[in-house]
C-alpha cells in the first residue's frame, strides 16, 4: 500500500467509527438504561427499524430532519412501552416478549414503509472535523453527525443521573433487587416501564441517525441487526452508559473496515471483513456469558444465577 492508501484507510476506519458507532451508541445506552431496570429488551431491532422508517417518513413529509428525529425517538418509546407493558403482565417472559415485539417493529417498518424507499428526505447537518485538512478524502472521511455530540452528552448524563440522582437510585435499586425496591413501598413495574419506555427513545434516536444520515435512506435492510448486537455492546460495556462510548465506537470501527479498504481502493475480501462487527460479537458473548458465573456490573434480577 502506498502512503496515500495508508492515509485513505486510517481516515476511513477512524470517520466510520465516528458515523457507524452513532447507532451502536443510542440503541446501547437505551438497552443499558432498560437492563439497569432489570428487564432486558430483544425487540431492539424491532426498536431501530421501526424508527429508523419513522424518522425518515417524518422528515420526507415535514421537511424538517429534526422533525423525522423527533418521529423516530417517538416511534421507538411507544413499541418500547408496549413491551414494557406486556412484560409487567403476571407470567410473561421478556425474552419471549421481545422477540415477538422485534417481529412487529420490522413487520410495521416493511408495510408502512414501502413508499419511502424511493423518496429523499433531508438529512441531518453534518459537522465537518476535517476542515484542517486539504485532502478532499480526510475531509469526507470526517464529515461527522450531529446526533453524536447529543449521544455523548446524554452518556454522560445518563452515567451522573444513575450514580448521583434519587431516580438513578430507584432504577438501580429495581435492576438489582426489585424485593428491596417493593419493600421500600416502589412499583417496580412502574420504574421498569418508565425505564423501558425511555430507552427505545433513546434507541429511536440511533434508527433516525441510520435513515437521517448514514447511509441516509431508508431500506428493509438498513439495521443489519444493529438492535441485536447492542445487547452484547451492554454487557461488553459492563452496563456502564462512559463504556458504551468506548463499545460503540470499537463496533462502528469494526463495521467501516470494509468500506474503509474499498475507499483505499482495495476491493479484495469485503465480504468477508464486513462480517467483523458479528464475528466481535460472538466473541464478546462466549468470553463474558459463561453458564454458572455472573458477567461483572450485571444488574442482579438479570442474573443466571437467580
Amino acid at each position: 500500500m502506498t502512503p496515500d492508501q495508508w492515509v485513505a484507510l486510517f481516515a476511513g476506519v477512524v470517520g466510520g467509527a465516528l458515523r457507524v458507532g452513532v447507532p451502536f451508541l443510542f440503541v446501547s445506552l437505551g438497552e443499558c438504561l432498560t437492563e439497569k431496570s432489570g428487564r432486558i429488551n430483544l425487540g431492539l431491532e424491532g426498536v431501530l427499524v421501526l424508527s429508523a422508517m419513522s424518522a425518515f417518513g417524518g422528515a420526507y413529509l415535514s421537511g424538517s430532519p429534526w422533525t423525522g428525529v423527533l418521529a423516530g425517538a417517538m416511534a421507538g418509546g411507544l413499541l418500547a412501552a408496549l413491551h414494557g407493558a406486556l412484560c409487567s403482565l403476571p407470567r410473561v417472559n421478556d425474552v419471549a416478549t421481545g422477540i415477538a415485539l422485534m417481529l412487529l417493529g420490522t413487520g410495521l417498518a416493511f408495510y408502512f414503509g414501502k413508499p419511502l424507499i424511493q423518496p429523499q428526505a433531508p438529512q441531518i447537518p453534518a459537522i465537518a472535523l476535517g476542515f484542517w485538512s486539504d485532502s478532499p478524502v480526510i475531509r469526507s472521511a470526517l464529515q461527522v453527525n450531529m446526533l453524536l455530540p447529543v449521544g455523548l452528552a446524554l452518556a454522560l448524563l445518563m452515567w451522573w443521573g444513575l450514580k448521583y440522582t434519587r431516580y438513578g437510585l430507584l432504577v438501580r435499586m429495581a435492576g438489582d433487587s426489585a424485593n428491596a425496591a417493593r419493600a421500600l413501598g416502589y412499583r417496580v413495574g412502574g420504574i421498569r416501564l418508565v425505564a423501558t419506555t425511555l430507552g427505545g427513545m433513546i434507541a429511536g434516536l440511533g434508527g433516525a441517525s441510520l435513515t437521517l444520515f448514514y447511509p441516509g435512506s431508508w431500506n428493509e435492510g438498513i439495521s443489519s441487526g444493529q438492535g441485536l448486537i447492542a445487547v452484547a455492546l451492554v454487557i461488553f460495556a459492563r452496563w456502564s452508559p462512559l463504556r458504551c462510548i468506548g463499545a460503540a465506537a470499537l463496533f462502528g470501527g469494526a463495521g467501516a473496515i470494509g468500506p474503509a479498504l474499498q475507499s483505499a481502493g482495495i476491493s479484495w475480501g469485503y465480504h468477508l471483513i464486513s462480517t467483523v462487527p458479528y464475528m466481535l460479537t460472538l466473541l464478546i458473548l462466549v468470553l463474558t456469558c459463561k453458564p454458572g458465573s455472573v458477567a461483572l456490573g450485571s444488574p442482579g434480577e438479570l442474573s443466571s444465577t437467580r
